[in-house]
């Protein structure tokens, strides 16, 4: 780095040698005493000033060459607005009203779906982009990837593995990650990654699920958790349901290397060396209570037991805009820009909603991966 020292060494042979120059070129006496005394104070002030300035290489480097492959990173302020999850969620959803089969298409849930992200919002100039198959890859390459969930979990995945597989190789997978209230592994050669779906409906499952992982002193590169909806239906009890989040997130910020930013307690001795998981939080669908496909559901799965259990999320300090580790994917908010045209029972979505969320993360990665170059 050629920093303040080099810059005053630099700035004393200057004044040294630069008048005997001067003097070689048989110039008066008073005119070399004028020049130097320019050039010394000149070099003065711009030596005392020089710690208040980027270093040049610094400075230097922050423009790309024209071989250089390396992403621009993004200025402080720009990281902050482009990272907010109200900018990243910026997304409209355009359904294709053409007709087939020349008949009216009845089965509202299998219309064609397009989204993209609102040009006209302030997160524009984010750059946002729907990342192909082959981005992807590069990526998520070498990642172990932990999804950890009820049905709106295994949804992701499916979308997940849509994009880095390609739709022919998803099919051969697709009924094994459909298997019943079950777990999912599998290994991507191609690019070493490695995808596990974790079936955990409640919140305390995910807590265990943390435990195991400061058990093996081995955590994913990136963790996906989310879980409410069987808490609903099956405890309704949402102090309950805030206990067990604040419980995770304090394993989270205790156990986990996460970033000291978000640790509410001390360092963890023997952690730096450690990378620090992306944590996302995938939060509930809206819930359209008159679509719901039982009697209980709609019983118990009220907007008001909805918006009680949504308050806990807040409460536990688990999201990033409570101070927390986890970014949120909002999938409620994403649900309800789709509408009830994108669901059959009022709970699961067109594999849309869940695309979008992954192209979510997905950017969300690559901004706090530039961060770290």
């Amino acid at each position: 780095m050629f920093g303040a020292v080099h810059f005053g060494i630099m700035a004393a042979l200057v004044v040294l040698f630069v008048p005997m120059g001067l003097a070689g070129w048989h110039l008066s006496r008073n005119k070399v005493l004028f020049f130097s005394g320019i050039l010394f104070i000149a070099l003065f002030v711009g030596v005392h000033l020089s710690p208040y300035f980027t270093s040049v290489t610094g400075f230097v480097n922050t423009f790309p060459t024209a071989s250089s492959s390396v992403p621009v990173l993004y200025e402080q302020e720009d990281r902050n607005i482009c990272m907010s999850v109200l900018q990243l969620h910026h997304v409209m959803y355009k359904f294709d009203l053409g007709k087939k089969d020349g008949s009216l298409n009845d089965s509202r849930v299998h219309e064609d779906l397009s989204w993209h992200w609102d040009k006209r919002a302030p997160s524009a100039g984010c750059d946002f982009q729907k990342l192909s198959k082959v981005d992807a890859s590069d990526l998520l390459n070498g990642s172990w990837v932990v999804v950890a969930g009820d049905s709106q979990a295994r949804l992701f995945v499916v979308s997940l593995l849509d994009l880095v597989l390609g739709p022919e190789k998803m099919e051969s997978v697709r009924g094994d990650l459909f298997k019943r209230h079950s777990n999912y592994q599998t290994v991507i050669d191609s690019i070493g990654l490695k995808l596990d779906f974790l079936w955990a409906p409640y919140a305390r499952n995910l807590t265990d699920i943390v435990m195991e992982f400061m058990g093996n002193k081995a955590y994913p590169d990136v963790l996906v958790i989310g879980a409410g909806l069987w808490d609903m239906l099956r405890i309704t009890n949402s102090t309950e349901y805030g206990s067990s989040l604040q419980q995770l997130n304090t394993y989270l910020v205790s156990s986990l290397p996460v970033s000291p930013e978000y640790s509410t307690s001390d360092p963890i001795t023997g952690a730096v060396s450690v990378p620090t998981p992306h944590i996302f939080w995938l939060g509930s669908p809206t819930l359209i209570n008159r679509m719901l496909n039982t009697e209980e559901k709609k019983v118990k799965m009220t907007d008001a037991m909805y918006a009680a259990y949504e308050r806990e999320i807040y409460k536990s300090k688990l999201l990033r805009q409570s101070g927390g580790p986890a970014f949120l994917l909002d999938i409620k908010l994403l649900s309800q820009k789709c509408g009830d045209r994108c669901t059959e029972d009022g709970m699961h979505y067109n594999s849309a909603v869940y695309e979008t969320a992954v192209h979510i993360m997905l950017n969300a990665l690559i901004i706090e991966s530039q961060q770290k170059l």
